[in-house]
């Protein structure tokens, strides 16, 4: 059993941090910037919560993070009152924010600076794979601290993997999220394209899921999609921050996206409607707007 110190209690955070304590069965102390979240986290998972993620992280062999964004890691790692203030020689922070690979490198340098290792491991699978426990993890950093790490990760995930160095974890997040986007936009006019065609849309779908289309997506979201509920997971608000972060690194290496650029442009549409909190599923809601 390790000293595990928990920042972040929102939608993904909350249940990861339970697994880590009744999976894990670690010695595990929570921070939220609102008390209450923390405090109602401890009274039904029991453990502690701590003030600050300074007093959070004091003496913990581990460090985990998810929260929002750059600016909020930031604040909770190297602000006045955050973790990195007291990191101890020896331990290591796991970052699960989706953020910039920029910062990534400068928690890792600063963690390095004292001793300690860092990695950054955001995750894919949603709201539904952290209360489940079967998020999938990519990791950036030294193989000696993901090796530490690992065991406890994996009280969350059903898939952890180790891709290169510091940054690279970040990196191949945004991968993962610029497949999702083109992904989501072709199933919504494949189902908008089935609709108007007549066809009987569950028989398509038991179809087609079977050979060469077949993705998470489909099997899990099309139902829900063609019925128009969008409360099923991943926010536009938050997809279109990863896309920021996507378009600022393809600026630095010169990479061409141009259906994702048409994708994020979509989102802002939905965003106009009013679907800023709709699942990133809604796409198909533009296509709808027609009927």
């Amino acid at each position: 059993m390790s000293k595990v110190a928990w920042i972040g209690l929102g939608v993904m955070g909350y249940p990861i941090a339970r697994h880590l304590k009744t999976r894990g069965h670690h010695d595990v102390i929570v921070f939220n910037r609102t008390k209450a979240k923390a405090d109602a986290w401890v009274d039904a998972f029991g453990g502690a919560a701590a003030p600050t993620p300074a007093e959070a992280a004091r003496d913990a062999d581990f460090v985990f993070i998810c929260v929002g964004n750059d600016r909020d890691l930031r604040e909770v790692t190297l602000g006045k009152d955050g973790a990195f203030q007291a990191l101890k020689p020896g331990a290591v922070a796991i970052d699960n924010t989706t953020a910039s690979a920029e910062i990534a490198r400068e928690l890792y340098g600063t963690a390095k600076g004292k001793g300690a290792g860092f990695l950054d491991a955001p995750v894919s699978g949603g709201q539904s794979g952290a209360e489940n426990g079967t998020l999938t993890i990519m990791a950036g950093g030294d193989a000696s601290d993901f090796r530490k790490a690992e065991p406890l990760i994996k009280s969350y995930a059903r898939a952890v993997t180790l891709i290169g160095p510091s940054g690279s974890g970040q990196l191949t997040k945004m991968v993962n999220q610029i497949c999702i986007g083109g992904l989501i936009q072709s199933l919504a006019e494949a189902l908008h394209f089935a609709e108007r065609a007549g066809l009987d849309i569950p028989k398509v779908i038991a179809t087609i899921s079977k050979g060469a289309a077949q993705s998470w997506q489909m099997e899990n979201r099309w139902k829900t999609m063609v019925e128009g509920k969008f409360d099923f997971g991943f926010a536009v608000d938050l997809v279109r921050k990863d896309f920021a972060l996507v378009f600022e690194e393809a600026r630095r290496n010169g990479a061409e996206l141009p259906v994702t650029a048409l994708v994020d442009q979509l989102y802002a549409e939905v965003q106009a409607i009013g679907g800023n909190r709709w699942d990133t599923s809604s796409l198909i809601a533009l296509l709808d707007r027609q009927r």
